[in-house]
């Protein structure tokens, strides 16, 4: 099953012109490297001609998905050590060292993985980056429907993890409420009600 497409675009509203670009590398080594992540620093050149340093971080594109059922959504929630604190999020991950596919399959295989849950339909909701002042890292977000259960297979580092279905109500509340932090999340259901809105 292929997925479909987001909205047209219907006009060129914020297109960046094609310029040279405002800061100019002028070389660059790399500080740290691991299976997932590269810290690259850069000497740069900006426009007026001052020069400086740029950190950053490289790490592979994710896929996030929102599985909609029976006018809720299923969410997982995990210990996150970088914040030292449990946070629920729509089920999101990236590709394991050494694989590599299209989005919509790593979207197929976290939510698989995280909740059980196959999808008889995935809706491209669109890719936006993510904290693009420091990482090249994006997002392909996709909405789940026609879910069926089975069982997760969770990596080794969401052991801790666990899911639970809440209403629309009461995922707006833990946005409210300050209990879903998770950007990721927050942008994909942005981009939900967008698609809802415009079809």
């Amino acid at each position: 099953m292929h997925a479909k497409t987001g909205p047209a675009r219907t006009s060129n509203l914020g297109a960046v012109p094609s310029l040279p670009p405002d800061i100019r590398t002028l070389d660059s080594r790399v500080v740290y490297a691991d299976p997932w992540i590269r810290l690259r620093e850069d000497r740069i050149e900006r426009r007026d001609g001052s020069r400086g340093t740029y950190a950053v971080v490289e790490k592979r594109d994710f896929a996030l998905v929102v599985p909609a059922d029976n006018g809720g959504f299923h969410l997982v929630e995990e210990y996150r050590y970088p914040i030292q604190r449990r946070s629920w999020s729509f089920p999101q991950g990236g590709w394991p060292h050494g694989t590599t596919g299209e989005p919509e399959d790593l979207a197929r295989l976290e939510l698989r993985q995280e909740t059980g849950y196959r999808a008889r339909e995935l809706t491209r909701l669109g890719f936006l980056h993510c904290s693009h002042g420091t990482t090249n890292q994006g997002c392909d977000l996709f909405l789940a429907t026609g879910l069926e259960p089975g069982t997760p297979d969770r990596e080794p580092e969401e052991q801790d993890m666990r899911q639970q279905w809440v209403t629309r109500d009461e995922f707006e509340q833990m946005i409210s409420r300050g209990v879903i932090t998770d950007d990721s999340t927050l942008a994909a259901y942005t981009l939900l009600l967008l698609h809802e809105k415009h079809g």
